[in-house]
């Protein structure tokens, strides 16, 4: 077995112990032995993509598609006193990069395009850039940033749902009206402060980032107990036909159940970071001089 692959199957040990089954595992001579090695950074960055593709498709279509057809309401301005709804997909994914902010890890999370309709959310420097090649390729781009001076990771945001593309070509602030499915409409930018991680900080970084997607529902669900028809929260969800809502809880046990798997798959699929590693570090040492 090679050295890659020889860490990835610790990896895989630990993770699928602690997200899998929820409990550490029983100490492993091997592990003790990897506990220093060093895990690419491009790893980590299209792990935590997955991840947030998987709470993202959870909340696209479990909450909002069927929370809709249960009564629930979801919009751009859902913080607003007087609005009674949820935020959008893109909105909950802004929560929980918000979460990830005030954590001491540094992983940073941010969801741009060249046709935003917030203008905050406009692609400049090396991330422009990139983001044409993504659009020309599909796929994602692995780069350092010597303005931000980042180690950062792009992953194409397709228009994969038609309620999407209807909400951005009739949306009044929009620069683009005419999105159509499977449109590259912007992409998610993950970024960190080093070219690898240890087993350690790599479970570190997992930790805040399913923290930050918990952090994101439940600012939900205090908003949805100050409508003036709450909804019922527990076990139930939208889809099962009332006017309900899991609990945090079961809205993370949902997540983790699908993600898992991914997360194993990914783990397990091989993987060319390490000479992706080398350029990017070639590239750094280029920006110094």
């Amino acid at each position: 077995m090679t050295k890659p692959s020889w860490v990835i199957t610790v990896l895989v040990l630990t993770v699928t112990a602690i997200y899998l089954f929820a409990q550490a595992p029983e100490p492993l001579p091997v592990e003790e032995a990897a506990s220093g090695k060093q895990i690419p950074i491009e790893t980590v960055l299209t792990l935590v993509a997955a991840e947030n593709d998987t709470v993202r498709a959870l909340w696209t279509r479990e909450i909002v598609g069927a929370g809709k057809k249960a009564g629930l309401a979801f919009d751009e301005d859902w913080r607003d006193q007087e609005v009674e709804a949820g935020p959008l997909p893109a909105l909950f994914l802004r929560e929980a990069a918000t979460s990830l902010e005030k954590h001491p890890i540094r992983l940073s999370l941010f969801l741009g395009s060249d046709f935003p309709i917030n203008a905050s959310n406009l692609f400049t420097g090396r991330q422009e850039e990139m983001f044409k090649t993504i659009k020309q390729t599909h796929q994602p781009q692995f780069f350092f940033a010597e303005d931000t001076r980042l180690y950062t990771a792009m992953f194409p945001d397709l228009a994969s749902v038609k309620p999407c593309v209807t909400c951005h070509n009739q949306h009044p602030d929009t620069p683009k009206a005419d999105w159509v499915l499977d449109d590259v409409m912007g992409a998610t930018t993950w970024s960190y402060p080093k070219a690898s991680v240890t087993m350690d900080e790599f479970m570190e970084i997992i930790a805040a980032l399913r923290k930050s997607f918990r952090d994101a529902y439940e600012g939900y669900l205090e908003k949805a107990a100050t409508f003036s028809k709450p909804p019922l929260v527990g076990d139930q969800w939208p889809r099962d036909g009332g006017y309900t809502l899991p609990s945090a809880e079961a809205f993370l046990k949902e997540f983790t159940r699908r993600a898992s798997a991914r997360t194993v798959d990914l783990l397990l699929s091989p993987l060319e970071a390490e000479p992706k590693t080398a350029r990017i570090r070639d590239e750094r040492r280029m920006a110094r001089k």
